[in-house]
């Protein structure tokens, strides 16, 4: 059962697209992004790789 569990992620709006886009222009890193949008970093880490966003400090 174990490996049948999927992870449900909530769905990205354009505003929070938007404000990632922008907080990782001002130089903002991986940890203060994911607070401001109030999401995981895994999450905003995975969102910014398939959008080809570029983070400060992405491990």
């Amino acid at each position: 059962m174990a490996k049948d569990f999927v992870r449900h992620r909530q769905p990205w709006k354009s505003e929070e697209l938007a404000k990632l886009r922008t907080l990782a222009a001002k130089g903002m890193g991986l940890k203060a992004i994911a607070k401001a949008l109030t999401r995981s970093e895994e999450s905003v880490q995975d969102r910014a790789k398939a959008d080809g966003i570029g983070i400060a400090k992405l491990r």
